[in-house]
């Protein structure tokens, strides 16, 4: 006797029925967590290759200011980068949409953008901007060595704190996490230690009473 349809159907699904939850039920609601929570994370997932682009973009601007002969940037070239280049490198794109605009026409939204952003980041300069330090030759050389695509090799790297307000001011911000970086400053550290101590020995030896020989 052939096999009644419905009982082949049962059997082409693979047997097995897929669970419907009741919408107020706990565990539809632990379905709804968890799509909201891969959802949320790929949304995280997002906006991090984002951020990591944005910063890839900017290390590769001060990488390619490097001297392509080699050596190092002084303090006020690496001003001059940071105030007369990177800050100016959209002003071309300014003045185009400045020249389209009609007279008496609002501002587009692309040069409102461009000018906070150039606002921002001037304010940014002026209290104190964070950059790859180009004036310290072992951070230099490896920074010259980066594939200029991952953003993690950088975090190795030291930086600096500068000013527009106090151009002659440099504050350590990262002393950068490279081997050759960390020992360089234990040996500068050591050594700092060192000095302290043989000063602190003159100033004990300069104190000292002077022992008189006794009068014959």
């Amino acid at each position: 006797m052939a096999p009644s349809t419905k009982a082949a159907a049962g059997k082409s699904s693979g047997g097995k029925k897929e669970k419907v939850f009741h919408p107020q039920s706990r565990k539809a609601g632990q379905l709804v967590r968890t799509q909201l929570r891969k959802s949320k994370l790929v949304e995280l997932t997002k906006e991090r290759a984002k951020k990591q682009n944005l910063q890839v973009s900017i290390y590769s601007f001060f990488y390619h200011a490097l001297p392509p002969e080699g050596g190092v940037l002084s303090l006020e070239e690496l001003h001059f980068i940071v105030r007369d280049v990177w800050l100016a490198r959209h002003d071309q794109e300014i003045e185009a949409e400045r020249a389209a605009r009609r007279k008496g026409r609002p501002k587009s939204a692309r040069e409102l953008k461009l000018e906070e952003l150039k606002l921002r980041e001037a304010e940014l300069y002026r209290t104190g901007m964070e950059v790859i330090d180009l004036t310290h030759p072992t951070n230099v050389e490896l920074f010259r060595k980066w594939d200029q695509k991952e953003a993690a090799y950088i975090q190795q790297l030291r930086f600096v704190r500068i000013s527009s307000a106090s151009p002659e001011t440099v504050v350590v911000a990262r002393i950068g996490q490279h081997p050759l970086l960390k020992r360089e400053e234990e040996q500068r550290k050591q050594a700092e230690a060192e000095e302290a101590a043989a000063r602190e020995h003159a100033m004990d030896t300069d104190d000292a009473p002077l022992l008189l020989e006794p009068s014959s």
